[in-house]
């Protein structure tokens, strides 16, 4: 769930209470009914082998970038012989998920990618905006 910004009314509020964020961001789009939308995926095998490795691996007191060996192992059990770039693509992008996602805590954090605003994404924040406003 994305943290208020530190400093704000609602960070403080939230660490007196000790209650965390409600929703996540998905579920506040789905509840305006906006759809998530997702960048162009020119090569959608790899990033279901990513999904497939398990994205990262759990290290410590949290998550770690997928290991060498871990890669190798899928590799092998799968019998799919991955060649040196789509592996270093793999380890890259589960680096990239782990870097992402501590920014992501915090709502203030842009998104990664966002597709052109079309004029119903722009009348739809429009009216939710005159709706608040009057």
């Amino acid at each position: 769930m994305p943290k208020p910004p530190e400093g704000s009314r609602r960070a403080e509020r939230a660490n007196k209470t000790g209650q965390a964020p409600k929703h996540s961001r998905l579920d506040l789009m789905k509840k305006r009914g906006a759809e998530p939308q997702m960048p162009p995926n020119p090569a959608p095998h790899i990033i279901a082998w990513l999904v497939d490795m398990g994205i990262t691996e759990p290290r410590g007191m949290g998550q770690a970038v997928l290991s060498w060996g871990e890669i190798d192992a899928w590799s092998r059990r799968t019998r799919l012989d991955i060649e040196p770039w789509v592996a270093r693509l793999i380890r890259h992008l589960s680096s990239a998920y782990i870097a992402f996602g501590r920014q992501a805590e915090y709502e203030t954090c842009p998104p990664p990618w966002r597709a052109k605003i079309t004029a119903e994404d722009r009348s739809g924040e429009q009216a939710a905006l005159e709706a608040v406003l009057g």
